[in-house]
């Protein structure tokens, strides 16, 4: 299983914050982006950064095995 998050107006326009979806083998980065940005077209506006098992990932061709978590993230400051 693949599990992807999501944080702050990501989840709100997603409705949810974690979602989990069946592993397959040669699954990369950008295909799941391109899934995500398919499957919910208003939340992908606000996706800045993707993390990918803690560590932002900027490279599609990144290999996702099974077990990953994926974070969707809005930008965010603090303050």
């Amino acid at each position: 299983m693949i599990t992807l998050l999501f944080f702050g107006p990501v989840a709100d326009s997603v409705g949810q914050r974690r979602i989990e979806i069946e592993f397959s083998s040669g699954l990369r980065l950008g295909i799941l982006r391109q899934q995500f940005a398919q499957d919910y077209p208003e939340a992908v506006r606000w996706v800045s950064f993707v993390a990918v098992n803690g560590v932002q990932a900027r490279d599609d061709d990144i290999q996702i095995v099974d077990g990953s978590e994926i974070a969707f993230m809005a930008k965010f400051s603090g303050g």
